[in-house]
């Protein structure tokens, strides 16, 4: 509580001048209280008029006051400067460049803490509260501080701007409203202010509503990743199985002819190795039989020659060989030839279905199609619309084989048709959408509706963009607008007579696209979409306007 009161008391026996502790304190007439040199040199510069007022809460004396010393007052302050009380204010107090600085302080200023749009002046704490305290200054609006108030003065007149002029769309002041601005929709800021309030309100829910249906889609993409991840290590785990299988399939049949090959080898080197041996046995006793037929032959007894010539000459059976020429043996090469052929086989079926499974993968169905983001793209979807002659207003005449429309005074020889738009200037497409879809307008000297919408008699009748069946882009020469079920949104971009539309009829997106050299997205849209569209076409303006839908090669 002793704190509160020393608070109090420093503002209280402040100069609201200077802004510093009172020096020779005076109280006026009113109660306030200033320096002697402060009031004194204030009513100096009000000597000429003869009429003297208080700084603070305006209130004015005739004649000039004699001033006096406050005596309690210059005691209370040299007491509490005993106490170390520090007559500036502290430094967070003061303007910095990034503040606004109080109009009304001399010297070092002080920040503002609000400002006046009546005054067009910024007042720190003191100096506003003759606004709380004299009637008057009480009616005055009073905002956050702003360091923009200047740009509320007529740059022509010098005057406070206090009215709107729909007609062009900017702020002007009283005199403008008589002088350049003479036969315009003029208003009062205030009013123009009150219903673009309301407006606001509207685009605020419609922000809201986004916000709360984006905050949906969320969910749904973040569903999608984790399903598309979930997917696809599912795929990953069960490919990697499934080959995991044939590589061991692979292995024992590899293992199978290998094992085949050892035996076959084995049974053969046996059977070769048996006949060797026989061989080698054979050509054993052949060697030794010639041996005793060389020593018989150096026999000099005739009768012991004769008689063991009979017994060593009679040979034993030979083994049986057939006739072997290694050049022609061909052993396993026929097993080579055959696991080669397989192989080739088997490279043909991958290579055939690999494309196959390669192509499975790419065409994955996911929730999102990609948008083009190229012209060279976007052509690639071009669609040949032509214009209705049954729905066409009968204040618009069609041209260039359907493709074109203009406005018209007098009105065209069209038959009756339940789907002529009758009160509008208005046509739809003959052919209905779906699909992947891209088209291009191009306007002519007014302004354009370009239309996306689903097709009956009531949407028909209707102005395009005014329900929850139609989609409109509004674009004129400066300015773009998006209309959907009656609700009108503010669209940037750089400035076009030429509009491409996209649309995605599977996964609900339309598309504006503002094109020249290069293509600016305008507007998308993300919704469901439930019955096929049609083009459309809302013509503004003076007669003569026209629109095309463009040739696209």
């Amino acid at each position: 509580m002793a704190q509160k009161g020393v608070q109090l008391d420093e503002e209280t026996i402040c100069c609201s001048i200077c802004l510093d502790l009172l020096k020779d304190p005076a109280t006026i007439p009113c109660g306030h209280s200033y320096c002697i040199n402060c009031i004194k040199t204030h009513w100096d510069e009000e000597d000429e008029k003869k009429i003297y007022s208080c700084p603070q809460c305006r209130q004015t004396f005739t004649p000039r006051p004699v001033l006096v010393k406050n005596t309690m007052f210059a005691v209370l302050v040299e007491e509490l400067k005993k106490t170390g009380l520090q007559a500036a204010p502290a430094d967070h107090c003061y303007a910095g460049p990034e503040d606004v600085a109080c109009d009304f302080c001399t010297g070092r200023k002080l920040k503002a803490v609000k400002s006046c749009l009546m005054c067009l002046v910024s007042y720190c704490e003191q100096h506003l509260q003759p606004h709380y305290e004299a009637a008057p200054l009480k009616k005055h609006k009073l905002v956050e501080p702003s360091k923009k108030l200047q740009e509320n003065i007529c740059s022509h007149h010098d005057e406070v701007m206090k009215m709107f002029c729909r007609t062009d769309q900017q702020c002007i002041c009283y005199l403008c409203s008589v002088d350049e601005h003479k036969g315009h929709d003029t208003v009062s800021a205030a009013a123009e202010r009150t219903e673009r309030q309301r407006e606001l309100q509207l685009s605020r829910q419609q922000i809201q509503q986004r916000i709360q249906d984006r905050d949906k889609d969320v969910k749904v993409l973040q569903q999608e990743v984790e399903a598309i991840n979930g997917s696809a290590d599912e795929a990953v785990e069960d490919s990697e199985k499934i080959f995991t299988e044939l590589i061991r399939l692979m292995e024992k049949r590899s293992s199978d002819v290998k094992q085949q090959i050892r035996s076959q080898q084995e049974t053969e080197v046996s059977r070769v190795k048996e006949l060797q041996e026989k061989l080698e046995q054979e050509i054993t006793e052949l060697k030794k039989k010639d041996a005793e037929l060389n020593q018989l032959s150096h026999t000099e007894d005739h009768n012991q020659f004769l008689q063991n010539y009979f017994l060593l000459t009679c040979l034993s059976e030979t083994v049986y060989l057939p006739k072997i020429q290694p050049f022609f043996l061909q052993h396993f090469n026929g097993v080579k030839k055959a696991v080669s052929k397989i192989k080739d086989k088997l490279q043909d079926i991958l290579c055939k279905e690999w494309t196959n499974i390669s192509r499975t993968v790419t065409e994955v169905d996911v929730l999102l199609s990609k948008e083009p983001t190229k012209r060279a793209e976007f052509l690639t979807y071009s669609r040949q619309i032509t214009l209705d002659p049954n729905t066409v207003n009968t204040r618009l005449s069609l041209s260039k084989g359907n493709t074109k429309i203009t406005s018209q005074t007098i009105e065209q020889s069209y038959p009756t048709h339940p789907d002529r738009c009758t009160d509008r200037h208005q046509v739809l497409s003959k052919q209905s959408l779906i699909g992947r879809c891209y088209w291009e307008v191009e306007k002519g000297i007014g302004g354009v509706s370009v239309v996306v919408t689903y097709k009956d008699n009531d949407t028909v009748k209707e102005k395009f963009g005014c329900n929850d069946k139609s989609w409109a882009l509004d674009f004129f020469k400066c300015r773009y607008e998006f209309r959907h079920n009656n609700i009108t949104t503010s669209v940037s971009g750089p400035q076009s007579s030429r509009v491409g539309v996209y649309l995605d009829h599977s996964a609900g997106v339309l598309s504006f696209y503002s094109v020249s050299e290069t293509m600016t997205l305008l507007h998308r849209v993300q919704t469901t979409f439930t019955q096929p569209l049609y083009a459309g076409f809302h013509l503004y303006g003076p007669v003569g306007n026209t629109v095309e839908l463009c040739g696209l090669e």
